[in-house]
This record gives structure tokens, C-alpha cells and sequence, in this order.
């Protein structure tokens, strides 16, 4: 895989049973990249090693007066430092590709993982952990897994230079191969705090990270309550924290990097004061010695990669271990009580038509026509809208379309199928044009779709804080549609919905941001432009249930009556408690009110 090849057709199913799992699955799926690097890494790192061999022919060639053996050394210091430049470009370009080609696989595992679970990611992992494992863990992951083929490689070239220092010089071979696996492990006692240190600067980097994320997310909010210093006081304090375990992690790793340092120089002072004996006693050559010298000297470059892996292990494992809890999520088991299967089999391809019934609530919602749900509880409201959309966040038996459970469908079938519009929907930053550049049918066109939506003043806004833009379309939305109130961010939503046109639209509080005007003709476009096609709203608003074809209570997580909005005003006291948004206490001080009224006219 190149990186011009991006993104993967099919990024593979990982091993997210931990996070060591997860990184070996993404060594073994680009097998082929690592062993570039490795050819490449063991090409240019011998051949650096292999320099100090050359130096010491040259020397014993000038000691000896021997024109014919410098010109050798010569020309093999040519072949060595070709190998060295050509070995180092296309190292250093394999090793780019297996970092970014390890990356993207891992996003794109995410985002089909997000992409699946929908809604249901958010409720069981942290907005701000998200963000974290999609951003920083993925480069941190890639690094480990393109260390270990340059980390391969200069460890065998320690290997090579050991076994050939034996028989170069076996005197001072013994010392270099008994010195430089010291060397090499004298760092391993320390990893483990190391390790420690930098979990804890992740954890505190993620809650630091989640913390942001939601005060940035409710502003507005907190402007209005006044809490945006509480919140900002509270990141302080958070980044403080970050801080000092950034520093607590950096200094040991600043041990770990000296203690690299400190030994490979203690080792050169050894070798070079042994063999300076060994030269005096007339046991090894000048050249010799220059040349166990200038080996040791250089096999301090392969064995800075003994640090790096360590360093890239400790901080990409706890970014590993994050991110195989996202991959590991799994949608919601659903029980099918006649014993049939209901994963998706991919038999089912065709979007089925009929009516949308949920038999946990036995919310049945009739075919081609606009049925209302008032639910007291918005947060059961919410859960139901999922569940009738195939995203179900608790176990249970799987929502049917026209007899055919949601859940033996493929994902991309269902999602087509069934489209549901949560409370609080996020428009991309972009143009309008793009915004509505979504699956649709063709049948809705964006101008139906925004005169149904009642978007005329939010076409007005666009242009109006765009420069040089005529057309609305052409008009900019900034990041999640800050720049646009509540009520217009949710109106560009609802005709986002309705260009796509499926089959079942399932839209949860679709109005609950604007006034009762434009919510009058919200209702009466809504109701004209999905005729014909099934319709869902839960919603309290009278306005919104009187134009209901059908209108549901759902009580304690029960469909406990049906109707019109008049018939179930007029004859159920629950419904009327939810849509006049009485209270308990209210109830019971207007019983108490009768009772005195009737005590004062018996008196």
C-alpha cells in the first residue's frame, strides 16, 4: 500500500482485544512495508557501520605505505557512502509510508466504527476521548508501528558489528560484545516509571482535551447562565495538571536519554584505554585500534533506536489500549424471540416499505402518513428515536419496517431505509451547497426542502455574513453553524433531512428553537412535502400534534394510547399533563384549591 493509494478499500476487521493486540494486527497488515524499511534500515545502517572498517584499512594502508590498499579503503569508503545516502532516502521514505498508511487505516477503522454506531458512540465514550484517539493516538500509533522495522534493523546491525568485531579483533571484540548488550538493556529497569508517567500525562492530556471540548461546545449556554469563568477556571486548573505530569514525564525521559549517552561513552573510554595497552604490548595494529574505535563510536547512532521504540511504545500503547475500546464497540444485541438470526446477512438488500413498529413500546407507526409521539421523559424520547432508527442503546428486540427487523439489514440498507434527526443536530463547516450534498433520493430539491423548512431568513443571514456571495448556496457555514441562532441552525437541519427523502424520517424535537409562527408553517410544509412517505416526530408542541395524522403517547416506556390530538387532549389526563406542561405539584395544588373552594361554599 502507498500512500497515493489511500484510503484502503476495505481497511480490514482489527484485534481489539487490548491495545497490544491491536498494534501487532497493524504490524502484520502492511508485512510488506515493514520489510522495505527493514531492507533499506539494514542497507543503511551497515553500511555506517561498516565505515570504521574502511577508516582503519585507510590508516593501516598510510602506516604501511601502501598505495594499493588506500585505494582500496577508498574505494570501498565510495561504495559505503553510496550505500549510506541511497539507504537513508528510501529508509526514511518507507518509514513515512508505514506511518502514514498505519494512521489512515486506523481512522478509517474509526470513522466506519462511528459511522456504525452513530449516536450510541457519544453515549458510551467520552465526545472529548474521541477527539483525542482520532487526532493525537492515531499519529502515536502510527510512530510505534514504523519504529519497529528501523529498531529490527539496527538491532541485527549491532548483531552484525559485534560478530564481526570477534573476528577482526577478538581482544577487543570480548569487551564491545560484552559491554554493548549493558548498554543496550540498561535502560529496561526505568521504562516501567517512564511508562507510568507518560499513562498519566495521556489521562490528564484526554480529561484536559474532554473538558474543552464541552465548554467550547456549550458556550453559548454558559454565557447565559454566567458560567463561562467557572468553566474556564476549571480548564486552568486541568492544563495546570497537564503541565506538571508533562514535566514529570519528560524528566525521565531525560534519565533515559543520559543514561544513553553516559554508558555508550563509558564503554569508549574502556575500549579505547584496553586497546591502547593492547597497541603498546604490540598485540593489534594502529589501524586495529582506529578501527574498534570508530565502530564503537558509530554504533552509538543504531543504538538510539533502542530508545525511541521504548519511548514510541510507552506512548502509543495507552493511545492503542484507547483505541481498541472504541473499535471494540459493538452495537446492541437484539433478541429475536423465534430463534431466527438478526445479524445483518447481507441477503437483505432491498429497503422495505410498510409500517415502522417497535415491539418493546408497541409504537406502531402507520405507513405513508405523519405520526406524532409525546413522550414525558425527553431523554426516553430520545433513546425511542434511536431505537427507531436501528441504533439502539440497550438490548432488546430490533424495531420492524414492513415485517423486516432493522437489524437483518445491512447498515447501509437500514441507514437509507431510516433516517432519524436528533434534538441537537451538527452542521459541517462549509458551503450551504455542501451542507446539502447528501445521499438522496432526487425526488426533494433544495429549494422545496428550505421553503418547507421556512429557511428564508436564514438564506438572507447567510449572504449577508458572506463577502461577494450572490447565491445562498455559495454562502458559508462556519464550524458547527455558530455564527446562526438555535432556531436557524435546526431549521437548516430539518431540510437537510428532508432532500435526502427516505422511506421512514424520524426527526426528534425538529422545531423546540423557534417561534409559533414559523412552527405553524414548519408543521403545514412538513406535512405537504412527505406526503406519502412515513413520517415521525416527537414533539410536544400542539401546533406540531395537531397536524398529526396520528398521534402516540408513550408513557413509562409504553404506547398507552393513540389517536388524534383532540381525542387525546380531551380524554387522556396524561397526555394533556405532557403537552400543557403541568406539573405533579401543580396538579396537587390545584386539587387542593378545589377542595378549599368547596369546604368555603358548604360553610
Amino acid at each position: 500500500m502507498q500512500i497515493q493509494d489511500l484510503p484502503y478499500p476495505d481497511p480490514g476487521v482489527p484485534d481489539a482485544r487490548s491495545g497490544p493486540r491491536l498494534l501487532w494486527w497493524l504490524w502484520r497488515n502492511q508485512l510488506g512495508g515493514q520489510l522495505k524499511a527493514l531492507a533499506w534500515g539494514l542497507l543503511h545502517f551497515v553500511a555506517v557501520s561498516a565505515l570504521p572498517f574502511c577508516v582503519g584499512l585507510a590508516v593501516q594502508a598510510v602506516v604501511d605505505r601502501s598505495g594499493e590498499r588506500l585505494a582500496l579503503a577508498g574505494a570501498l569508503m565510495l561504495s559505503c557512502g553510496t550505500a549510506v545516502a541511497v539507504g537513508d532516502t528510501f529508509l526514511h521514505r518507507a518509514a513515512v509510508t508505514n506511518w502514514i498508511t498505519a494512521a489512515a487505516r486506523v481512522q478509517q477503522l474509526l470513522a466506519r466504527k462511528a459511522a456504525e454506531l452513530g449516536s450510541t458512540l457519544t453515549r458510551r465514550v467520552a465526545a472529548g476521548e474521541v477527539v483525542a484517539v482520532s487526532t493525537g493516538d492515531v499519529e502515536k500509533i502510527g510512530w510505534f508501528v514504523e519504529a519497529v522495522s528501523r529498531f529490527t534493523a539496527a538491532a541485527l546491525t549491532v548483531v552484525i558489528v559485534c560478530i564481526g568485531l570477534l573476528v577482526y579483533q577478538p581482544s577487543l571484540g570480548v569487551v564491545v560484545a560484552a559491554g554493548l548488550p549493558v548498554v543496550a538493556l540498561a535502560v529496561l529497569p526505568l521504562l516501567p516509571r517512564a511508562t507510568r508517567r507518560a499513562d498519566m500525562q495521556r489521562e490528564k492530556a484526554g480529561r484536559a482535551t474532554e473538558l474543552a471540548s464541552d465548554t467550547v461546545a456549550g458556550l453559548r449556554v454558559l454565557r447565559g447562565i454566567g458560567g463561562e469563568e467557572l468553566f474556564l477556571d476549571r480548564y486552568r486548573r486541568a492544563s495546570q495538571e497537564v503541565r506538571h505530569a508533562a514535566v514529570r514525564s519528560a524528566r525521565m525521559w531525560s534519565l533515559i536519554s543520559a543514561v544513553q549517552v553516559l554508558l555508550p561513552g563509558l564503554l569508549l573510554i574502556a575500549v579505547v584505554w584496553y586497546g591502547v595497552q593492547l597497541a603498546r604490548q604490540g598485540r593489534i595494529a594502529v589501524g586495529e585500534l582506529v578501527t574498534v574505535y570508530s565502530a564503537v563510536m558509530v554504533l552509538s547512532y543504531p543504538l538510539q533506536h533502542f530508545e525511541e521504540i521504548a519511548m514510541s511504545y510507552s506512548f502509543s500503547r495507552p493511545s492503542a489500549t484507547r483505541t481498541a475500546r472504541v473499535l471494540s464497540l459493538r452495537r446492541p444485541a437484539t433478541a429475536d424471540p423465534g430463534g431466527t438470526a438478526t445479524a445483518a446477512d447481507g441477503n437483505l438488500t432491498e429497503v422495505p416499505r410498510g409500517e415502522l413498529h417497535d415491539p418493546a413500546t408497541g409504537l406502531v407507526a402507520p405507513a405513508g402518513g405523519l405520526t406524532a409521539v409525546v413522550c414525558g421523559d425527553p431523554d426516553a424520547a430520545g433513546r425511542l428515536a434511536e431505537r427507531l432508527g436501528g441504533h439502539p442503546t440497550e438490548p432488546g428486540r430490533s424495531v420492524l419496517l414492513g415485517g423486516t427487523p432493522l437489524d437483518r439489514l445491512p447498515l447501509h440498507v437500514a441507514r437509507t431505509a431510516v433516517l432519524v434527526q436528533d434534538k441537537d443536530p451538527v452542521l459541517l463547516s462549509g458551503t450551504l451547497r455542501e451542507l446539502f450534498d447528501v445521499p438522496a433520493s432526487g425526488a426533494v430539491s433544495a429549494d422545496e426542502a428550505l421553503a418547507a423548512a421556512q429557511c428564508e431568513d436564514v438564506l438572507d443571514a447567510l449572504v449577508e455574513g458572506s463577502v461577494d456571495v450572490a447565491d445562498p448556496m455559495d454562502a458559508h457555514i462556519t464550524e458547527r453553524g455558530r455564527s446562526l441562532s438555535g432556531g436557524q441552525r435546526q431549521r437548516l437541519a430539518l431540510a437537510r433531512s428532508l432532500i435526502t427523502d427516505p422511506e421512514v424520517l424520524v426527526l426528534d424535537e425538529p422545531t423546540s428553537a423557534v417561534d409559533s409562527h414559523t412552527e405553524a408553517r414548519i408543521a403545514d410544509g412538513l406535512r405537504r412535502l412527505r406526503s406519502g412517505r412515513t413520517t415521525v416526530v416527537f414533539t410536544s408542541s400542539p401546533l406540531l400534534l395537531d397536524r398529526a395524522d396520528r398521534v402516540v403517547l408513550v408513557h413509562q416506556g409504553e404506547a398507552v394510547a393513540s389517536g388524534t390530538h383532540r381525542e387525546l387532549f380531551d380524554g387522556e389526563p396524561r397526555y394533556r399533563a405532557v403537552v400543557t406542561r403541568e406539573t405533579d405539584d401543580e396538579g396537587v395544588l390545584r386539587d387542593a384549591l378545589r377542595e378549599l373552594e368547596e369546604i368555603e361554599e358548604s360553610a
